[in-house]
């Protein structure tokens, strides 16, 4: 049965904005919301433009993955992430046809030689390989979750030139290493979208890097549809891409509760950005220039925007940013354990007023400063453990309790920027599992995090509201005029 609505009122919410710092493979069960869950909602933390590299959440779907699409050139098989016996990486490639395409993705820690010789590349050639490629790309700038490709020869009776796609190279400059199945002959990278660093072997056996830049076009998609069980579905369904999703909710979170907000009925849309190469195929995806929520017949409209000092976010109609001065959860992937009002302590027996709102998340969990500000206090204090309060403005104070430890530079008198770590989740003091204690002190009195009015950030005024709403009538345009794409090819 779905979960009791409550008069129809956005409940805002807030997200750190280094959450960048977290990885891409949890992003399925991160989305799967469900709309009936009701025990645990998480937070969000993308800088608009960026792409969270995880998205940690409670999900009552925890079976659920998001696919996402090998790259078209791979002759034979993508594995990724790899198995982990070093060798069944290539010898699934080489079983498939007796000779192709390898894709690795990076693992946590690995360098491009762990990679190259874990895959059966003798050590002599990887160093090679790897020499090659100091001219056009740094080595070192592999990211974990970055796709490395390995082309080997097939046999020299079966060798064609559609097999194998590399730089600058051509079938008769491989032809004298392709006598031998699995003789490595090049290697690709792509460090961003457009830019391609490849290193082939030639007849004599050495390597030469290469730099090539694809020319990319920017192409507008507009995707929409409505929910019926999880915003994850509906969105799977459209075919908006999990990168375009995962920034529609960072953009909205900050006024809208996922969890409980959402009912089977209501709608989203979308406007973003995908940048394809000459023949239309999709390389990446690319920001959202507007978003729309449909919740109980209430529309928000959001539109992405640069101000005149560089500032660039995404701002309301009335050109109102959606970053607030104040964040309301300065946790991630953390479940609310204990509202704000009276309640039974748990360790002291009696009813008492509770004067801030628990979230329980595991040990280290690590905890944002909610604003910019000066952290006034940090310390042991009493029964709130381990303990820090910031001072944001004259009006607001914020106050974090029960730390197992706090963040390396945070002291009295350091001044914290909003969404920086302050410290990490525990248990210490009156508390009997790990969880964050998280008060806001308005002019000196307690008030709930969940439900006060915290100070807005930017606001678009005059001439600079003026140059926004010219911009937005671009959008609104744009939107209008271009169809609804019910599926869209690109899973990036």
């Amino acid at each position: 049965m779905p979960a009791t609505r409550e008069t129809p009122r956005l409940r805002l919410r807030g997200l750190p904005g280094p959450l960048g710092l977290f990885c891409t493979g949890l992003l399925a069960s991160a989305l799967t919301l469900s709309i009936h869950s009701t025990t645990s909602y998480s937070q969000y933390g993308v800088v608009p433009g960026d792409v969270p590299s995880t998205i940690p959440i409670v999900t009552e779907k925890p079976g659920a993955a998001a696919s996402v699409a090998a790259p078209a050139k791979v002759a034979a098989v993508a594995l990724a992430p790899a198995p982990e016996h070093p060798e069944h990486r290539v010898q699934a490639a080489r079983d498939k046809d007796a000779g192709s395409n390898l894709v690795v993705r990076v693992k946590k820690g690995e360098t491009l030689m762990d990679i190259l010789t874990k895959s059966g590349v003798p050590a002599g050639e990887a160093e090679d390989a790897i020499t090659s490629l100091h001219d056009v790309y740094n080595p070192r700038q592999l990211k974990t979750g970055q796709e490395v490709t390995l082309v080997f020869a097939p046999p020299a009776d079966e060798f064609a030139s559609d097999t194998i796609e590399t730089l600058g190279t051509t079938e008769s400059d491989l032809a004298g290493t392709a006598d031998e199945a699995g003789t490595f002959l090049a290697l690709k990278i792509q460090p961003e979208a457009g830019r391609e660093i490849a290193t082939n072997r030639d007849s004599t056996g050495a390597f030469s890097a290469a730099e090539v830049h694809k020319a990319l076009s920017v192409v507008r998609v507009r995707s929409a549809g409505v929910i019926q069980s999880s915003l994850f579905d509906a969105a799977q369904a459209a075919g908006l891409p999990p990168k375009a999703l995962a920034e529609m909710i960072h953009a909205f979170s900050y006024d809208v509760d996922f969890q409980r907000d959402l009912q089977p009925g209501d709608s989203f849309e979308v406007l973003y950005e995908k940048l394809a190469d000459k023949d239309g195929n999709s390389i990446v995806t690319g920001k959202i220039d507007y978003a729309e929520l449909v919740l109980s017949g209430q529309r928000l409209a959001l539109y992405h925007y640069t101000t005149k000092d560089g500032v660039t976010d995404y701002f309301n109609q009335n050109g109102d940013s959606v970053r607030k001065a104040l964040l309301r959860t300065p946790i991630d992937g953390a479940r609310l354990s204990s509202g704000f009002g009276m309640r039974n302590h748990p360790i002291l027996g009696y009813t008492r007023m509770h004067r801030g709102v628990d979230f329980a998340a595991p040990k280290g969990t690590p905890i944002f400063a909610a604003g910019s500000g000066v952290v006034v206090q940090e310390g042991r204090n009493r029964g709130y453990g381990n303990y820090i309060e910031i001072r944001h403005d004259p009006d607001f104070h914020t106050a974090y309790g029960h730390l197992s430890r706090f963040a390396a530079g945070i002291h009295n008198g350091t001044r914290v920027a909003q969404g920086q770590i302050i410290g990490y989740v525990g248990m210490t003091g009156l508390a009997t599992g790990p969880h964050l204690h998280y008060e806001v002190i308005r002019d000196n009195e307690k008030v709930n995090p969940l439900s006060v009015n915290l100070p807005s950030g930017k606001k678009l005024r005059g001439a600079e509201f003026d140059e926004f709403a010219v911009a937005k009538a671009k959008i609104d345009t744009m939107v209008a005029d271009l169809p609804i794409e019910s599926k869209v090819a690109s899973n990036q």
